[in-house]
């Protein structure tokens, strides 16, 4: 089994000696054969100089990735993944607010037969107001909306098996619902306690606006696990719910014309009516292209609708 840290570096350059320093020292106790991936996000402080020289030091161990330009978290974690050797694949930031000592915690519970592990900051060292609050809030909501019951989707440490990363992209801010990815393919998951640490160095990338953006990605999320199989489900949904509050309407139109002789051509639901049926009829039709689409992404790259874990005997 070999094991691939990988690290997101945006503009890090004060942190980066100790942390290799603590990997190191932490990863050559491991029962297993390591590399470490940095990936430098567009960085204007020179922490890919400093990246470069401590790769060309450790050779054996340290592999450096620098994007053109600042992409974001997500997509240098994207990177990572792509270059990673490892079965296994630990995820955490450059800021040495995640403590490295806590990486065989994660890869214990590994062993145990979890496919992702992810850290939880019991102990936070942020401002509450602009960070810890937020966070709890957005945790909350994600449990809520995944059905993936997690403490910490924002923590950055967590390991995962390869395999379970295996089938879709990461946009966006979508690096945190990994987890809920996960589960959909049916992962083992669980948390463990982390250490964290107050900031001590650099400027924190993060704000109230990250948090606005990851209840936008939920959106995506929440479609892509609960629908993209059989979207009609969803727009089918809508749209009938559509047609039958349209043709309520109508039926109250023409009970109130047999019954008090009001004509339905002088009440403005009539034409609010007419537009609601329309809009369920284009839910549905939306619904259907939908299902073509997913049934051509699927066939043309021969996609399975299914996940395996293990086959036993495969060779017989």
């Amino acid at each position: 089994m070999k094991v691939s840290v990988i690290i997101p570096v945006y503009n890090e350059r004060e942190t980066l000696s100790e942390l290799v320093k603590t990997l190191f020292n932490t990863l050559r106790d491991q029962p297993y054969s390591w590399e470490i991936l940095f990936i430098d996000d567009g960085s204007s402080d020179g922490s890919f100089q400093q990246l470069k020289s401590i790769a060309e030091e450790n050779p054996e161990h340290i592999i450096v990735i620098a994007l053109r330009r600042n992409f974001g978290q997500t997509a240098a974690i994207a990177a990572g993944i792509d270059y990673a050797a490892g079965d296994i694949l630990v995820l955490m930031d450059a800021d040495m607010q995640n403590d490295p000592t806590d990486i065989p915690l994660l890869l214990k519970k590994i062993d145990e037969g979890y496919d992702v592990v992810s850290g939880w900051r019991v102990n936070r060292k942020d401002k509450i107001f602009t960070r810890i609050i937020p966070s709890k809030i957005a945790n909350k909501l994600i449990s809520w909306v995944t059905g993936v019951h997690l403490h910490d989707y924002g923590c950055s440490l967590k390991a995962y098996r390869k395999d379970i990363l295996t089938g879709f992209r990461l946009y966006g801010e979508m690096h945190r619902f990994i987890p809920a990815y996960a589960a959909h393919v049916g992962a083992r998951i669980t948390e463990v306690e982390v250490k964290h640490h107050p900031r001590r160095s650099g400027k924190t990338k993060y704000g109230l606006e990250r948090t606005l953006k990851v209840v936008l990605d939920l959106f995506t999320v929440k479609f892509l696990i609960s629908y993209s199989q059989n979207p009609l489900y969803l727009f089918g949904g809508l749209g009938l719910f559509l047609l039958l509050g349209g043709m309520g309407i109508l039926f109250f139109l023409l009970i109130r014309r047999v019954g008090l002789g009001i004509s339905p051509f002088s009440s403005p639901l009539f034409p609010a009516s007419i537009m609601i049926v329309l809009m369920g009829f284009q839910s549905i039709l939306m619904g259907l292209i939908a299902e073509l689409l997913v049934r051509t992404y699927h066939e043309a790259q021969d996609k399975p609708t299914y996940a395996i874990r293990k086959i036993i005997n495969e060779d017989n």
